[in-house]
């Protein structure tokens, strides 16, 4: 009998995962493995809720300011990362913790991805340029014509999932969805879950007062640092895409802190409903 445990905590972002965490940790003497696909970029901070200094000396955890902004930073990079990550911790420890909101990142974790070949570099570049100066809705009608079958199955909320599945049909001539083997992969670990949850209100109001929080120890500061590279996938990001809006003078800096709120609380119910299908 395999004695190795991986605990994966999840649940929508401002739910407690990185508190329950860290408490876990320390009870079990291990360390935390973060399937975050924003903290893991260095330059990113307050917008990302990363651990604090603190609770990152309290715990050791992997995949926190492991990247720049201008790496490429895919599943598969987070899915590698976190195997060898796991290996290390298990070698010393029975247990390893798992923590994040990343539905898709939980899932290669625990199932492994599909083979997808990888995208011309050309047809990438052309279609992240496209998005920056036309917006979801160019991108949208795009997948409309070009894929429909990623238009009917696929995730027509998310930006980065989009342009990836645009990408693939354009440069496959295959859509994403059909290199969905539905094959689960083994690991030689075994894996417990634990989905956290609280009301919806609760949680829409922990969302509101941590946006206000972030604006108090200088989120617009952070943004402004990193407004020069606003057209990086990794800065794709609620948070801070609201505030580059502002900086540009598209909208008034109220609006940008009220978008925040509403786009983070979106956010956190498409994670409500992922983790729902897939726990």
């Amino acid at each position: 009998m395999n004695t190795k445990t991986c605990i994966i905590i999840t649940g929508a972002t401002a739910v407690g995962k990185t508190d329950h965490a860290i408490e876990l940790a320390l009870n079990h003497h291990t360390q935390i493995i973060s399937a975050d696909s924003r903290q893991c970029y260095k330059e990113l901070n307050i917008g990302v809720a990363r651990p604090s200094e603190e609770q990152l000396r309290r715990v050791h955890h992997y995949f926190i300011c492991s990247h720049s902004i201008h790496d490429e930073v895919t599943v598969k990079t987070f899915e590698q990362y976190a195997l060898h990550a796991v290996k290390k911790i298990l070698e010393k420890n029975d247990t390893a913790i798992v923590v994040g909101g990343t539905g898709l990142y939980i899932k290669a974790f625990c199932e492994g991805l599909d083979d997808i070949p990888p995208a011309d570099e050309m047809i990438r570049k052309k279609i992240n340029e496209s998005y920056q100066a036309k917006g979801i809705a160019w991108l949208r009608e795009e997948i409309r014509k070009k894929d429909p079958v990623f238009f009917a199955k696929g995730e027509m909320q998310n930006p980065q999932r989009m342009m990836r599945a645009l990408e693939v049909k354009l440069s496959t001539g295959i859509s994403v969805i059909d290199f969905h083997t539905g094959k689960k992969t083994t690991r030689d670990f075994a894996i417990k879950k634990i989905h956290l949850t609280i009301p919806r209100d609760e949680l829409y109001n922990r969302i509101n007062r941590r946006v206000d929080a972030m604006m108090e120890k200088g989120l617009l500061h952070e943004a402004e640092q990193l407004f020069p590279s606003r057209h990086l996938n990794a800065l794709q990001t609620v948070g801070y895409k609201e505030l580059f809006e502002f900086m540009e003078g598209k909208i008034s800096l109220d609006k940008a802190i009220d978008d925040i709120k509403k786009n983070t609380r979106h956010f956190a119910k498409r994670q409500v409903t992922w983790f729902k299908k897939y726990s």
